[in-house]
């Protein structure tokens, strides 16, 4: 399959998996020229929305090395740091089946669905994913990993533990998770805008407040680039 189908597919995919509503379109200046007609962008409800998502997860000085942190950075025409395309996406049953996700994981996430997303600086597919370099814990930071590497690098559109703010808004657990009452899930600690810190890491921790009263800290939402 050529690369342009498999990210057609993919696109269309994710926008499945992300439901009606919560899968915004944004002009692809927002990506380099390369990967804007196939990029999708990760945002921080702490910072951003649907119409002007302000910061977008990124990869630290845009290196496609295993180990590099991802961030909270400006999206960005010139810069690839922002280029993020959908390696694979659909139920957590489907990634159980491949191998990718624990019994456990999908006894208690089987019907939801999940996402990995890999870097393609400039359109081009690294083979590296968001994720974590090791089984989750508290204040654990995202990294690029490969994308091949089971549980750490998928990801979980956990809309059933924020119901009122979904599909516009939702949790995202990492797959690799042991806790499934307040299961590790994308953070971004406290409130100071991340192009004020030196290293803006996005982390996992507890989900707080769930189901009801989830923090903003702990909501995100996405765009796909046209």
């Amino acid at each position: 399959m050529s690369m342009k189908r498999r990210l057609l597919i993919a696109a269309v995919t994710f926008g499945v998996v992300f439901g009606a509503g919560a899968v915004a379109s944004l002009p692809a200046a927002a990506a380099t020229p390369q990967c804007g007609p196939h990029c999708v962008q990760v945002f921080s409800a702490e910072f951003g929305t649907a119409t002007s998502p302000n910061f977008v997860e990124s990869v630290f000085l845009g290196l496609p090395v295993a180990g590099v942190p991802t961030i909270l950075r400006r999206p960005s025409s010139s810069n690839p740091a922002g280029d993020m395309i959908i390696h694979a996406a659909g139920p957590v049953s489907k990634f159980y089946a491949a191998g990718m996700v624990s019994a456990a994981v999908n006894d208690h996430y089987g019907s939801e669905n999940a996402v990995q997303i890999e870097y393609a600086p400039r359109g081009a597919p690294s083979g590296l994913c968001a994720g974590l370099a090791r089984t989750a814990y508290q204040n654990e930071g995202l990294t690029l990993q490969p994308c091949q590497n089971p549980g750490t690098t998928v990801f979980i559109i956990d809309t059933a533990d924020s119901p009122a703010t979904a599909p516009t808004y939702f949790p995202i657990v990492n797959a690799s998770t042991t806790d499934f009452v307040h299961p590790f899930t994308m953070t971004f600690p406290g409130k100071t805008d991340p192009s004020h810190r030196l290293l803006p890491q996005i982390t996992v921790r507890h989900l707080r407040g769930n189901p009801t009263n989830v923090p903003l800290s702990q909501l995100w939402g996405s765009k796909v680039l046209n």
